[in-house]
């Protein structure tokens, strides 16, 4: 990507998380040193995966709007990969993300979670049984302990790839939800998507987050469940 079209993206951020703004338009992502949600084991279930440690300082917008004139324009989604280890099964029945409010205050309505097969290093098709939305999780100033139900989603060992997105109205108070970005790199570079082009970055289809926003990083989440050998 051109430094002209990094440089965009980059004063597409909002300055600060949180607070209220008189923005025209959505921003791609807020700066801010914010701290990543504390999540605990839920009861019968045990802690598969988690790469929810350690932030950048960048919330990135994965959402779709659900009022006024931004969507299907600016909805955008974040994914990251993980690996179901070698001859191990996983039914996972939460999902934990650390993320921010930006341009408001919250809440999401709900969001929705779906899991995609590896593809190219790359997420492919949905996994079957793997979509959920509306889903109302537990919402700790953005950052999200969502339950997928006792059947959850059964995955056999292989590399996956999650995606959350917070169904949030930019007007009327929610403003934007950001997705927190990690410093290290867990197996492939977390991807980010905006089919509809609306923040003039690319990025249509699922592109590496580093090439779309100028910011590399993966994402923030943790996956819980059960494990079978």
């Amino acid at each position: 990507m051109s430094k002209t079209v990094l440089l965009a993206a980059a004063a597409a951020f909002a300055l600060t998380a949180g607070g209220a703004s008189a923005a025209q338009r959505p921003a791609i992502g807020a700066h801010g040193n914010t701290p990543v949600g504390v999540f605990h084991v839920a009861k019968g279930a045990k802690m598969l995966y988690n790469q929810n440690s350690g932030t950048n300082g960048e919330g990135v917008v994965s959402q779709n709007f659900t009022s006024g004139s931004f969507s299907p324009t600016y909805n955008a989604a974040g994914a990251d990969d993980f690996v179901v280890p070698k001859k191990a099964t996983w039914t996972v029945t939460e999902v934990d993300v650390s993320g921010l409010y930006f341009n408001g205050y919250g809440p999401a309505t709900s969001e929705n979670v779906t899991f995609y097969a590896n593809s190219n290093n790359l997420p492919g098709k949905a996994v079957k049984g793997g979509t959920f939305t509306n889903l109302k999780g537990k919402d700790s100033s953005g950052s999200f302990t969502i339950s997928l139900g006792k059947k959850g989603v059964k995955l056999k060992s292989g590399t996956y790839w999650v995606s959350v997105v917070a169904n949030c109205s930019f007007e009327g108070g929610c403003g934007e939800w950001g997705w927190d970005e990690t410093t290290a790199i867990h197996g492939n570079n977390a991807v980010w998507q905006n089919p509809d082009g609306g923040f003039g970055v690319g990025c249509t289809t699922w592109t590496e987050v580093g090439t779309c926003i100028g910011y590399n990083g993966d994402f923030a989440f943790d996956l819980q469940g059960k494990a079978k050998k």
